[in-house]
């Protein structure tokens, strides 16, 4: 069963992937600093992990229809780290977008419940593109 509540160990997962989303931001501005990248996605899958769980988060990873997305976000994980790292961060990203594209529709309503932010999300314009893509997965 799986439990809302926010513990320690979730509330630590949330704070290690918050720091692996800025450490990865960090990387990307001082122009693709491979240490920072590293730190940052080591922190970003030690977070995931901590937070949903560690049988969870394998079970994410393995499923049949997140293979593609799998395998290109280990390979440039595996890119970064051996000094390569503007193709790692392509491959992370495609990675990324394949694995995470069932959540875009969850996170799209969440945005538009910002207090502040959230009439940004219901302009039009931006309602549109978000109601194009609701249930979609990224082609691959």
């Amino acid at each position: 069963m799986v439990s809302f509540e926010m513990n320690d160990r979730k509330k630590i997962g949330l704070g290690l992937t918050g720091f692996g989303f800025f450490f990865t931001f960090l990387g990307v501005v001082f122009l693709f600093d491979k240490g920072l990248l590293a730190m940052g996605n080591i922190l970003l899958l030690s977070g995931l992990a901590l937070t949903i769980g560690l049988k969870s988060t394998l079970q994410f990873f393995i499923k049949p229809q997140n293979y593609k997305g799998t395998i290109a976000f280990g390979v440039g994980f595996f890119l970064v780290l051996i000094g390569w790292p503007i193709f790692g961060m392509i491959l992370e990203s495609y990675g990324f977008l394949v694995l995470f594209s069932g959540f875009w529709p969850t996170l799209a309503v969440f945005a538009q419940r910002i207090p502040v932010l959230g009439w940004l999300f219901q302009q039009p314009f931006i309602r549109s593109l978000i109601d194009r893509y609701r249930g979609k997965r990224v082609p691959v």
